[in-house]
């Protein structure tokens, strides 16, 4: 789902740790006798028997899912893990002696620069100028450095990753082998890709999960499949990892799962998927599988993914995930104005009324969160005034929204390329963050859509439309299903935490004292007591994200006018000007 682009601090795909305490045969990763040679990733080895690797996560620009107010209340210091390194850093030979370091959770100290033999660094467009950063530094330690992931992968040659003494490029299944196989003949630097091979994911290993700082993050992440069948043409994840979804086997993600029961994770995770339905058959198949596991370990996790609007349609599929425990879902929604939909090629999200969709999925329990785009071309005015709308309309508490992006090697960036409307190059791609502008040339004026998309922002995240429409979304939500399943007596309870009464306390003080919000606090919470109390405990958690979106907006909207204000005038239009605009639906 590009419209999350990206929710994921990952995409650097590879991994696991084979060291995983097995609790039966049941949740087994099958052996090397049960598998087919070609599902098997080969063993590596290095002439380098113990190379203490150093792997290193850049840090993120504040964007809409940072959520650092929130993460403070909770004692955490990130929302989501680097799940691309630590599969990585399970592809490589497991006599190495690693270290990783998250540079959104701490610094990496000089200890740990003068321990390393190599640095291995990852990370997506939005995190380049970090990037860059401690390759530098790397460098200037004369310490190798080895990059992959996406940024490295879509834009190789990119100024940022001029010191790389290493490119690892596309999925390491395939290329870390490269690599190794590179050092192993004393080679110094190299390039190595993929050429268009996809791996069979069904050997990829468990991610080495120990060498992350569990406490630091609020979700874990773990992956499913790789790929989208669908072609929206801003989309890159079709471009970085195909339209045919490759999953792994249902046992090898319930092994991944109890592996991170073993190391004592108790919380939310996040199944990082880019449309986890992209592949129902094989969903359908794990889904029982991880019910039955999550019976037996008392349902220790709840899950979060991304999915494509047509999940609305399976009732089975909706039915299996809530009794799971999955609690929310992710929509790459886009716009309701089905003329851009059509324009951006996303047509799977024009065969159903999408306000329907969103709310049968509301109606199985399961939260749903979307991404909404502003900038299409032949969009007609009042683009941002129409998602505002729709998110009212529908309830949906988290509208994430941005400005279109040309991505590198999408088929808009070919797209407008040849129609000499890119206003950078590769090189200078941002990435997707909402504070960017569109960075090439829309069919109507720029600032136009950059005041429409501030405003529309603005509606959203208004403290009291918040709270009002939050209010309005959970007393839509049924009770849960997986809480029917429980065996009485597999899940003890435990007192809250000092550090939840602490943050439960300032939420009250906040936005139910201090701020003008308070009158509507305090209706919601006794109208959420009042009518839907098995749902108070999320609506509050919820509510406490306006601490969040009462700072980023503001963000938002400084960043956006320093940008505008750096801009030539817009051109003046002419009356023979012909119009690209599109009629809304």
């Amino acid at each position: 789902m590009a419209a999350l682009q990206k929710f994921q601090p990952l995409q650097q795909n590879a991994g696991s740790h084979q060291a995983f305490r097995k609790p039966s045969r049941l949740y087994a990763i099958p052996d090397a006798s049960q598998r087919s040679p070609s599902a098997l990733v080969q063993p590596l080895s290095s002439s380098a028997a113990c190379m203490r690797t150093l792997f290193v996560y850049p840090e993120f620009p504040k964007t809409f899912w940072s959520y650092e107010k929130i993460l403070e209340l909770i004692d955490r210091k990130v929302l989501l893990p680097p799940l691309g390194l630590v599969t990585v850093a399970a592809l490589l030979p497991q006599s190495w002696d690693m270290k990783l370091v998250d540079r959104n959770v701490r610094e990496v100290t000089d200890a740990e620069w003068d321990w390393a033999e190599l640095v291995v660094i990852s990370g997506m467009i939005v995190q380049k100028a970090d990037m860059a950063v401690q390759i530098a530094k790397a460098k200037q330690r004369g310490i190798p450095v080895a990059v992959g992931g996406p940024f490295a992968s879509s834009t190789p040659d990119a100024p940022e990753l001029d010191l790389v003494d290493f490119k690892i490029l596309d999925e390491g299944e395939i290329t870390l082998p490269m690599f190794i196989e590179a050092l192993e003949r004393g080679e110094r630097q190299g390039r190595f890709s993929a050429d268009g091979v996809k791996p069979d994911v069904t050997g990829t290993p468990i991610p080495r999960f120990d060498l992350l700082e569990l406490d630091a993050y609020s979700e874990m992440s773990v992956q499913f499949s790789r790929g989208c069948p669908f072609q929206c043409e801003f989309c890159d994840i079709i471009v970085l990892y195909g339209r045919k979804p490759r999953t792994k086997a249902p046992e090898q993600l319930v092994a991944e799962l109890q592996s991170l029961y073993d190391l004592g994770w108790r919380r939310s995770v996040f199944l990082v998927d880019d449309n986890f339905i992209g592949n129902k058959r094989n969903v359908k198949l794990l889904l029982p599988l991880l019910r039955q596991w999550q019976i037996d370990h008392g349902y220790p996790f709840s899950f979060a993914t991304e999915a494509s609007v047509d999940l609305a349609a399976d009732d089975d599929l909706m039915q299996m995930m809530v009794e799971c425990r999955f609690e929310s879902v992710f929509l790459g929604i886009e716009t309701p104005d089905e003329s851009s939909l059509e324009t951006a090629g996303k047509l799977q999200n024009t065969r159903s009324s999408l306000e329907d969709s969103v709310n049968k999925i509301t109606s199985y329990g399961l939260r749903v969160m979307a991404g909404f785009i502003i900038g299409f071309d032949g969009e007609k005015e009042g683009a941002g005034r129409r998602i505002v709308e729709f998110v009212t309309r529908t309830g949906i508490p988290h509208a994430m929204m941005g400005m279109l992006q040309a991505l590198p090697n999408t088929a808009l960036w070919h797209r407008l390329e040849r129609e000499g409307r890119l206003i950078e190059g590769k090189a200078a791609a941002k990435g997707v963050n909402q504070t960017n502008l569109l960075n090439f040339i829309p069919t109507r004026p720029i600032r136009d859509i950059a005041n429409e998309y501030v405003d529309a922002f603005g509606a959203l995240y208004e403290p009291n439309a918040f709270i009002d429409r939050v209010y309005s979304y959970f007393l839509k939500l049924p009770p849960q299903k997986y809480k029917e399943l429980i065996v009485p007596g597999s899940r003890p309870s435990k007192p809250p935490r000092w550090v939840d009464l602490r943050a439960l306390g300032i939420i009250l003080w906040r936005q139910g004292v201090k701020r003008n919000t308070r009158v509507r606090f305090w209706k919601a919470l006794y109208g959420m007591a009042r009518h839907n109390p098995k749902r108070f405990t999320g609506f509050l958690s919820i509510l406490a994200h306006n601490e969040h979106f009462l700072e980023y907006r503001a963000i938002v909207r400084r960043e956006i006018e320093e940008q505008l204000a750096t801009l030539p005038p817009d051109p003046p239009k002419t009356a023979a000007e012909p119009s690209r605009e599109l009629q809304p639906v």
